[in-house]
Order: C-alpha cells, then sequence, then structure tokens
C-alpha cells in the first residue's frame, strides 16, 4: 500500500472548490470556475500540491493539520489589480461637496481632489504612511485579497514618491496581502508646475523615472521593477505627453499600466494596446474600435465598478462588450480617498454584477485569475493549480452565488495566504 505524501494543511470537504484552473480567460470563456464538488486543497511550503475531490486528496496526502470546510466554498485569494492603498488624511469634505454637485474635475481645478491628498502626503514621513495604510490593507485581507497593486501619486515630487515606495515595500509583512508596486508620478499636474505640464513630464522623464530604476535596484532586492502608470485624461496629461511618460518608462525596462477613457476618450487604449501595456484602467468611455483592439491584445481591461458608484456616476465601462471583442477583463477596487473607499473585492464584485451585467462567475474570475494577469502574476497567484501560492479563502456560504448575491456584509471566514491561516 502506498504510503501518503507528507501535506502541512489539507483543506477538505468543501461545498464547492473553484480552483479556476487552465490560466486567464477571454472574452466569453470569463466565468470558468472548474468546480470540484466536496472538494480539497493539500499545501506545503507554502504552495498548492493538490487539488481535487476529498476522497482523493485525503488519500494521497497526510497533513499535521486539517481545516474542514463543510458547507462552505473555497477558492483563490482576490488579487486586486488597480488600488491607491497608501495616502495621508481623507476627502470626506469632497463628498459632500460632489453630493451638493460640484464635479469631479471642477474639484481638482479648485486644488481640491488629488492636490489635497498630495499636500497631505508629501508632509508624511514613510512611518506615518505605513501606519495610515497598515489597517486598510488588513481590512483587505479580512474581506478575502491576498494580493494587491498599490500605486504611488500621492507625491509628485521624487522625495515624497520614494517615500511612497518605501512605504509600500515595508508593508510586505505577514497578516497583510503580497503588494505589487506601481509608480504613478505622473498621477496629476502639482500645484507648483499649473500651466507648465511639459515641464512636469520633463521631470518625470528625465529625473523621477532614473531615480526610481536605480533606488528600487538598491531598496528592491530580487523584487521586479515596478509598474510606471500615468492618468491620461483631459486636464491632466494628454495623449502625446502620456506617451512621453510610457515610452520613457519603456526604455528604462519599466512594465506600464495606464488610466484611460475615464472621463474623456483620448486614445489611452488603443497606445495602451501598441505599448503592450499589462493593463488599461478604468475604461468607462472607451470607444468601440477600441474594445476591439484590446480583443485583440494581452493587455488586461480592468473595470473598476466602485469608482462610478462613488462618484454617483451612472457612466459604466462597456464590459459586455469587451467579453465579446475577446478581452482579458479583470475586476478591481480602486481604493482611493477621493472616489473609491472601497476595502472590499466583494463589494467591486457586486456591482460589477449589477451595474456591468456580469455574472457571479464571470466577476469572480474577473477578481482572481484575470486580476493576476494584469499584474503579470498568473504564473503563481489566482486560481488551485500544483505549484501555485497557497492564497485561498473560505466563504461562509454553500454557494460561489452568494459572491454578487449578496453585499454590505462580508463573506469570508478564512484566509490562507502562503499556506499558513492568517484569519
Amino acid at each position: 500500500m502506498r504510503t501518503p505524501d507528507r501535506a502541512d494543511l489539507i483543506l477538505h470537504s468543501a461545498s464547492q472548490l473553484l480552483t479556476l484552473a487552465g490560466g486567464p480567460q477571454r472574452g466569453q470563456e470569463l466565468g470558468r470556475l472548474g468546480i470540484v464538488t466536496d472538494g480539497a486543497v493539500a499545501i506545503r511550503d507554502g504552495r498548492i500540491l493538490a487539488a481535487g475531490p476529498s476522497s482523493q486528496i485525503r488519500g494521497s496526502f497526510q497533513a499535521s493539520r486539517e481545516l474542514d470546510a463543510s458547507g462552505r466554498v473555497v477558492l483563490p485569494g482576490f488579487v486586486d489589480s488597480h488600488t491607491h492603498a497608501v495616502w495621508m488624511g481623507d476627502r470626506s469634505a469632497e463628498f459632500e461637496m460632489r453630493l451638493q454637485g460640484k464635479s469631479y474635475m471642477e474639484i481638482l481645478a479648485a486644488g481640491g481632489g488629488i492636490m489635497s491628498t498630495v499636500r497631505r502626503t508629501r508632509s508624511a514621513s514613510v512611518e506615518q504612511l505605513a501606519s495610515q495604510a497598515r489597517p486598510r490593507l488588513k481590512r483587505m485581507l479580512a474581506h478575502g485579497t491576498t494580493t494587491a497593486e498599490v500605486k504611488t501619486g500621492y507625491g509628485l515630487e521624487l522625495g515624497a514618491e520614494l517615500r511612497m515606495l518605501e512605504a509600500i515595500l515595508s508593508l510586505g509583512a505577514p497578516g497583510l496581502p503580497e503588494l505589487v508596486s506601481t509608480f504613478l508620478g505622473a498621477h496629476a499636474v502639482p500645484e507648483e508646475y499649473q500651466g507648465r505640464t511639459d515641464d512636469y513630464v520633463r521631470v518625470v522623464c528625465q529625473e523621477m523615472l532614473p531615480a526610481v530604476q536605480a533606488w528600487w535596484r538598491e531598496q528592491g532586492g530580487e523584487l521586479p521593477l515596478p509598474f510606471v502608470d500615468v492618468f491620461c485624461e483631459e486636464g491632466v496629461f494628454d495623449l502625446a505627453q502620456s506617451r512621453r511618460i510610457l515610452e520613457a518608462a519603456r526604455a528604462f525596462g519599466f512594465p506600464l499600466k495606464i488610466h484611460a477613457d475615464e472621463f474623456v476618450a483620448l486614445g489611452g487604449t488603443a497606445m495602451a494596446v501598441e505599448l503592450e501595456a499589462a493593463s488599461a484602467d478604468h475604461l468607462l468611455h472607451t470607444p468601440p474600435d477600441e474594445v476591439s483592439l484590446l480583443g485583440r491584445s494581452r493587455t488586461v481591461a480592468v473595470l473598476l465598478p466602485a469608482t462610478p458608484f462613488g462618484l454617483g456616476q451612472g457612466d459604466h465601462a462597456p464590459a459586455r462588450a469587451l467579453l465579446q471583442a475577446g478581452a482579458l477583463l479583470a475586476l478591481a477596487s480602486d481604493l482611493n480617498p477621493g472616489t473609491a473607499w472601497c476595502e472590499s473585492m466583494q463589494f467591486a464584485i457586486a456591482l460589477a454584477c449589477r451595474s456591468l451585467g456580469l455574472t457571479p462567475a464571470q466577476a469572480i474570475a474577473a477578481a482572481t485569475i484575470n486580476g493576476a494577469a494584469a499584474l503579470g502574476l498568473a504564473h503563481r497567484k489566482g486560481s488551485l493549480e500544483p505549484g501555485k501560492d497557497a492564497d485561498l479563502i473560505v466563504l461562509d456560504a454553500p454557494d460561489f452565488r452568494h459572491l454578487g448575491y449578496r453585499f454590505g456584509t462580508n463573506l469570508v471566514s478564512e484566509v490562507i495566504q502562503g499556506g499558513g491561516i492568517i484569519i
């Protein structure tokens, strides 16, 4: 009789085990969950050994610890591929201004919006930035986010931007989501460069990018270079300015992302495809020809339904058209202080089902394996397959459709990250 292999942990008897095996999901295939009834997962040394029926897994592996998931759903941890989780202060007063009829761009033009957060963030130390972000990240993990991208962009000067990057690196600790860094020095035009946007673009390209590259190689260890992002939008960085920044970043070896088509379509999505950006994000006003371009590309369309909800807007990204075109579609929270203080990917899923017309299965795939694809991490995150990181969540619900169906509560009962039970 064959001796069972050793495992550190076995989760077993899940009413539904969602493996999401098979890689990122394009177009109409989005929603392939790989459901195993009465499923189990074996874990060793922080990696998944096997996933399958409980009888098979428990017969093949012997673990020092087991977790009975009877009557509950087990799935990969959420991968939140677009957040601004590090900042100082809040913008609750601006929320009230929007309720009184002021638009986001009007508030920004009056010195509010991103600028108000910039003023607070510039004066903060690394320790202060990390201290304010840590509780937000803990709440994200408690709601099932085991991996998250975090952007800079509230410094808008080299020293403050580097402090933000240092804070992000310092938050890579047990009990928090695994973090992926993005440099967003082109999040807005700082006050001292108002009316001189081209001059600020020159600073980003010629001073900030090489300095960030050098700093990261010294501080980031073996971590790959961070992404570089730009807010390509009317009144912020136009298409030509955005191109200059992204092409300069690419020349320095940075992978690319872009905020595109949130308020006005400027051609940012087409440029993202041309420059082979990892993702194009927001996309509320992406025109049909650029939707088609995304459908034929490897650039992931990252949709952020909490943002128009937070702004009280009726515009929504063309999710169904993107799927019809064959695009890779992901969901993210856009956690930020101004438009979407949303720490729950469960809520993003619920919104996506209502405002974007996704099914719960599609939204779950968009929040896991396709979110991993938007960060270049689909080889080790976003699905329950042998060799991948053992990042799993257990829902206090018998059926996966409770994600999307229910909102305003936390369905996650356990979080397993790197093979350890964190919550």
